[in-house]
């Protein structure tokens, strides 16, 4: 077995697989003001949240190209590969996921599983790192795809944004009355639910008390079994060091990283957000 795995910019890849022979990445692209980026290549980070803040319209993300998706596959088939695995942003909040279904037979010499991750950022890129490993161990194709089922079931995010309009007005957040909460001084925490949508978990006043509750949650979902959890956070890294160094004292002892979340997720929502994304280690 010859395994390519596809993933799109909106995973937050571990260290570990960057630049791997097997993996490919589909660019998602930004539009902020009528001009389209793409991170990494004539966008960085800085640059974006300056370019939000400054542009009365929000930025607008498209899908990842199902064009380039199939012209990918035709070279993946060209180069001898025999099976390939699909890892997008979660279908609850892209229409990609469903597009992509419709090339899984186009090529004869290829398997293609495209399974939905529900999922996006940190937990997204845990599961290209483990569908990597697995091939690299030798494990067979049906096994990596029960594996990486077992992970999408046992995968949770909880999220704090510190302005919702930018959810509710980019149609990602389905109970958009949720919007109250930013009258009323109250922060709610999201999450992303069994269907890989976002909703309101529960809403709590101040954002001392949210961050208090997020990091209960966080404790209650990862009282059994054995976790990655990653601190992801939209430009406000002093905050998710702070909370990365409470979790230690603490004595939490999963596997702990701090990411950022990168321009396609960042545009939906905003600026000052933090998150938990917890991911069973099943290896």
């Amino acid at each position: 077995m010859k395994l390519a795995v596809v993933t799109d910019s909106s995973a937050a890849l571990p260290q570990s697989v960057e630049g791997h022979a097997d993996l490919f990445c589909l660019d998602i692209p930004v539009t902020i003001d009528g001009e389209t980026y793409v991170e990494g290549q004539n966008l960085t980070m800085p640059d974006f949240y300056k370019k939000m803040a400054t542009n009365e319209e929000l930025p607008k993300t498209s899908q990842p190209s199902l064009a380039e998706f199939d012209e990918l596959l035709m070279k993946l088939q060209s180069e001898k590969y025999t099976h390939v695995i699909g890892l997008f942003l979660s279908s609850g909040i892209s229409g990609f996921w469903a597009n992509s279904q419709f090339l899984k037979d186009e090529y004869s010499d290829l398997v293609v599983e495209i399974p939905d991750t529900k999922i996006t950022s940190a937990p997204q890129g845990q599961m290209v790192e483990t569908a990597l490993t697995l091939a690299q161990k030798g494990y067979e194709f049906d096994l990596i795809l029960e594996k990486l089922n077992e992970q999408i079931f046992g995968t949770k995010a909880f999220i704090l944004v510190d302005d919702l309009n930018h959810l509710v007005k980019g149609g990602r957040l389905s109970n958009g009355s949720a919007l109250l909460g930013n009258l009323l001084s109250i922060k709610p925490i999201l999450y992303f639910n069994d269907q890989g949508v976002i909703e309101v978990f529960e809403k709590v006043r101040t954002e001392k008390k949210a961050i208090k509750r997020l990091v209960e949650i966080l404790k209650e979902e990862t009282a059994d079994g054995d976790f990655n959890v990653a601190i992801i956070h939209a430009n406000v890294e002093d905050k998710a060091k702070e909370l990365y160094q409470n979790l230690k004292e603490s004595g939490f002892d999963e596997e702990l990283s701090i990411v950022s979340f990168g321009s396609v997720i960042a545009t939906h929502l905003g600026e000052g957000g933090i998150a938990f994304g917890i991911t069973p280690k099943v290896y």
